[in-house]
């Protein structure tokens, strides 16, 4: 029997293409010139596992490498995480990536039976770590019950500035390609109904992206500071989803929210230290 592989290390060139690539999936515009900085956690775009397709399990997911599903026939689901910006990763410079296991907790939600894996990413540039993140990965046991459609939530949106993205088809295809996401539930929709889904699945990764975006195009700065995300409730189907300000203020993070005004996800900003408890809810 293998060993799963408790940590991993990958470098590579900051290349300018994905920054170019996401920027104008979001019809932004945003510099790529070799020494230019990567915005605040398009990291995610680098430095991917990018598992030969024999290695991938029907599901879409790497059944190998870090992590390696706890058992087989597991549902993955990505939970949340933490992101701290030490510094500034900057394109045309090479940059290395090491990946290991944090911790695994063994849980029960909503769905019956999962494993919570804690993957810990450090990326180094000019040997500085420069950014360190951890993700929070579910792994539904086989048989768990079906996801339960989310509510309309009864919170209206907090005062200020908001941000929107018209999320179609396209847009997840093309998402799914700049992160390498094989995922069947992004583009697959009778592999959707087998999950539990009523629609395709907006990326966990973009609203929490959305959301860090909305602090950047407002002058918050995520250096020297930990930007947490949690995963409330899955956002499924074409649809045009909006950020806000959290109940705190956009200083204090924010919420994606779905077109129904349903809390998908939330975030905070904290000073590095800090950390939030971890949310096995699924």
């Amino acid at each position: 029997m293998m060993t799963p592989a408790q940590s991993e290390e990958r470098t590579e060139v900051i290349a300018a293409e994905p920054v170019e690539s996401l920027g104008a999936m979001l019809d932004i515009e945003v510099g790529f010139a070799p020494g230019d900085p990567v915005p605040p956690l398009w990291h995610w775009l680098y430095l991917l596992d990018r598992r030969p397709e024999s290695e991938l399990g029907e599901d879409g997911h790497p059944v190998t490498g870090v992590p390696t599903p706890p058992g087989p026939g597991r549902r993955r689901m990505f939970g949340g995480g933490r992101v701290t910006t030490l510094g500034q990763l900057r394109i045309g410079e090479q940059a290395t990536k090491s990946t290991s296991i944090l911790r695994s907790v063994d849980k029960t939600g909503r769905s019956g039976d999962l494993t919570v894996v804690t993957v810990l990413h450090q990326i180094s540039q000019d040997g500085e770590v420069v950014i360190r993140e951890e993700q929070d990965i579910l792994y539904r046991a086989p048989g768990s019950d079906s996801l339960a459609a989310a509510a309309p939530s009864p919170q209206p949106a907090p005062d200020g500035p908001q941000l929107s993205l018209a999320v179609d088809e396209r847009l997840l295809f093309r998402f799914s390609a700049l992160t390498y996401n094989a995922h069947r539930i992004h583009y697959d929709l009778d592999w959707v109904l087998r999950e539990g889904y009523d629609g395709l699945v907006i990326h966990g990764p973009l609203l929490a992206l959305m959301m860090g975006e909305h602090l950047r195009r407002q002058g918050i700065d995520l250096r020297n500071r930990t930007f947490a995300y949690r995963l409330l409730s899955p956002m499924t189907r074409p649809q045009t989803l909006t950020v806000v300000p959290s109940a705190r203020g956009l200083a204090h993070g924010a919420e994606a929210r779905s077109a129904a005004g349903v809390v998908c996800a939330s975030s905070t900003l904290q000073e590095p230290a800090a950390s939030p408890p971890l949310n096995a809810a699924s």
